[in-house]
């Protein structure tokens, strides 16, 4: 088969590598759509964890069932799924308070094991979940859905009156997604580009420019302030326009090395929450479901449908311009 392969840090390649064979409890899966994370390029440079190499990246994606190992039951060869990446010890201090996503020796496929930029993928059958007839690539949307979820989950967001998210990308969308679902009505997008402002304004949100005087509006204003850029510039101001009693969530990626300014007499004064989240915990069928609930077509999220070689030229040349969400579909 074909598969993208980080052969070593900072290095990229398509390559034939042999077809996966199921073993026991797993099952092979012809993968039809694998969606691009920021997480992948960290994998790439090394930046997530030491490194596991060679290791085929990508850890959000859905395929039709292909072989079955022995033992496996209640899925069957043609089953259309989309993978759960996360792999847990089960024994961890975390793992034991079901926070999965923490465990200490925390794995996942596309970035210590093999991964979903490829023709086939094995993974235990109990990271395949069925999805009906939803489209691939919506399905492999469930992944990045599921970490909306977690962080939502973690900042309480079904009990906040308004959200404010910095950053109309493909993330940020995600999470004004998420947060319907969460029956949250009153949220408004953030952003410089306005061609992202208008999809988001499409999708039936609220958006407003990032340096407009729109944004005075939300000092502290908004019960729950998001950063979905990964720029500790912008999550340095979230504290500005979280509401007094509210909660900030720190979801973008900022590099590991970045550090912002806090007053911790702000935070005890105005009783503020500030929140990180990191990854699914295993909720992938509330994922669905979430992706299911929402009223508009998902799949205008994904603006780039490539083939494996142009993955691999993204991996090499960076992402193309003005891009939302990047697909490898098959």
């Amino acid at each position: 088969m074909q598969a993208v392969l980080f052969p070593a840090r900072d290095s990229v390649t398509l390559t034939d590598l042999p077809d996966p064979v199921a073993g026991p409890g797993q099952v092979v899966i012809d993968v039809k759509a694998g969606g691009l994370c920021h997480t992948d390029f960290e994998v790439l440079h090394a930046n997530y964890g030491p490194g596991s190499f060679p290791v085929v990246p990508g850890h959000e994606y859905a395929g039709v069932i292909a072989e079955i190992g022995a033992g496996v039951t209640g899925l069957t060869v043609g089953d259309r799924v989309v993978v759960d990446p996360n792999i847990h010890c089960g024994t961890c201090p975390a793992c034991q308070r079901g926070w999965a996503h923490l465990c200490d020796r925390l794995e996942a496929y596309g970035v210590t094991r093999h991964g979903g930029f490829a023709e086939m993928s094995v993974v235990a059958a109990d990271a395949a979940h069925k999805i009906g007839d939803m489209p691939f690539d919506v399905a492999a949307l469930a992944e990045p859905m599921g970490c909306v979820l977690n962080g939502l989950d973690a900042a309480q967001a079904a009990d906040r009156r308004n959200v404010l998210i910095i950053g109309a990308g493909p993330m940020g969308l995600m999470l004004a997604v998420g947060l319907r679902a969460e029956g949250v009505g009153d949220v408004t997008l953030a952003d410089l580009d306005d061609a992202r402002l208008c999809f988001a304004q499409d999708m039936g949100f609220s958006a407003i420019r990032a340096d407009s005087e729109k944004m005075q509006v939300f000092d502290h204003g908004a019960d729950l302030a998001i950063d979905a850029t990964g720029v500790p510039q912008v999550a340095a101001t979230l504290t500005r326009y979280t509401a007094n009693g509210g909660a900030a969530l720190f979801f973008g990626v900022c590099p590991q090395a970045s550090v912002i300014e806090i007053s911790p007499f702000e935070v005890f004064r105005r009783q503020l929450s500030l929140v990180g989240s990191h990854s699914l915990n295993h909720n992938i069928p509330q994922a669905l479901a979430a992706l299911r609930a929402f009223d508009g077509d998902l799949s205008q999220l994904v603006s780039h449908r490539l083939s494996l070689d142009e993955m691999r030229a993204v991996f090499a040349n960076g992402p193309p311009r003005g891009c939302l969400k990047v697909q490898m579909a098959r």
